[in-house]
């Protein structure tokens, strides 16, 4: 997995030890990255942007994904972040060089699909990708390719299914025909002798167990990669490097002292559905109850759900709020309880 970290100009950069992580993606897909972080780093706490607005970049041009991806990196400067994780494949690809040249205090961990241990364990010297357009043609990949593939003759498939993203973004329907045509290309790369296939796009490990069960009852012979554990294992390498990992208790002991903050929501008047004990995020979400006034959000929080626009004038809000894991949403319009339906459900997925 070769992940594009830029560690040239921090030695006199402090980085404050109880300041969030930033994760930015064009969706619901970061929280793959995010599962990886949380489980190396327990003591940090996260805020993600997720431009649910225009979910999703594998279509778009790279003019495009690029400036929707210069405005969430400043955003989550602007809330403090002392760390900014871009997980998304395509941002990466079109955006990494751009947003560290403008945010050089800042170190900036981007995303390159784990081509590289597939190459170098390939037995049929056959891989596949499986990734948004955007980041097929990109730059970071191909120099992979180049750099890795081509020189020990091992071919690399590349396939995309632009409903793939919006088949996860709506909750992984198998009523869909996405996991059809899905199960069709697996066998076809099994046909073509593929025995790696690399999850591209931080959205698709949320349907890796999908495939594992495709591979095992069509003995399909394939392995499958993903770079979520790599990218967490370099940011906690970056922390340590900075001694700006949180202490233990840190995030807690902050939010013991502090008031207890209101808001109101800006489109639906729903605001926190509520602090998440350990056992209802391990258990499936039923339902969540609407308040239509303003609402208390509690001193110890696991998921606090808000629209990017509370930052878009005075990130004093943003910056107080405390929660482990602080989501929001770029889209004005978003239906809070739907997005905090799809958030948890996704969580639990992937801690069952």
């Amino acid at each position: 997995m070769a992940t594009q970290t830029a560690i040239t100009s921090f030695s006199s950069v402090i980085l404050p030890y109880s300041a969030p992580i930033g994760i930015f993606d064009s969706g619901v897909g970061g929280l793959s990255v995010y599962l990886h972080l949380k489980q190396q780093l327990p003591n940090e706490h996260y805020l993600y942007y997720a431009d649910t607005l225009n979910v999703p970049y594998g279509p778009r041009s790279s003019a495009e994904i690029k400036a929707l991806t210069l405005i969430a990196v400043d955003w989550l400067v602007a809330a403090g972040c002392k760390l900014i994780v871009i997980a998304c494949n395509s941002a990466s690809a079109h955006a990494l060089p751009h947003a560290r040249q403008k945010h050089p205090h800042i170190p900036i961990v981007g995303l390159v699909p784990a081509l590289k241990p597939a190459v170098l364990n390939s037995s049929s010297k056959n891989v596949a990708v499986l990734a948004t357009k955007a980041t097929l043609d990109g730059e970071l990949l191909n120099t992979v390719i180049s750099d890795y593939a081509l020189p020990a003759d091992v071919n690399v498939v590349k396939w995309f299914d632009p409903n793939l993203v919006p088949w996860v973004e709506a909750g992984m329907p198998l009523d869909s025909e996405t996991p059809e045509r899905l199960k069709c290309q697996l066998k076809s790369f099994a046909e073509q002798r593929v025995d790696h296939l690399v999850l591209g796009c931080t959205h698709y490990p949320f349907f890796r167990e999908f495939v594992l069960a495709e591979v095992e009852n069509e003995n399909l012979g394939i392995k499958v990669v993903d770079s979520g554990a790599a990218i967490a294992a370099r940011v906690k390498a970056l922390l340590q490097q900075f001694q700006s990992l949180a202490l233990n208790g840190s995030l807690s002991s902050e939010l013991s002292n502090s008031e207890s903050l209101s808001t109101e929501l800006l489109s639906t008047k729903l605001i926190n559905p509520g602090p998440l004990s350990t056992e209802s995020l391990n258990a499936r979400p039923t339902s969540i109850e609407l308040i239509d006034t303003e609402f208390q959000i509690p001193s110890v929080s696991e998921l606090y759900i808000g629209h990017t626009t509370q930052g878009t004038n005075d990130f004093s809000h943003v910056k107080n709020v405390k929660s482990k894991l602080s989501f929001f949403v770029s889209d004005p319009k978003a239906d809070l309880a739907q997005v905090t339906r799809l958030v948890q459900r996704l969580i639990y997925r992937e801690s069952a």
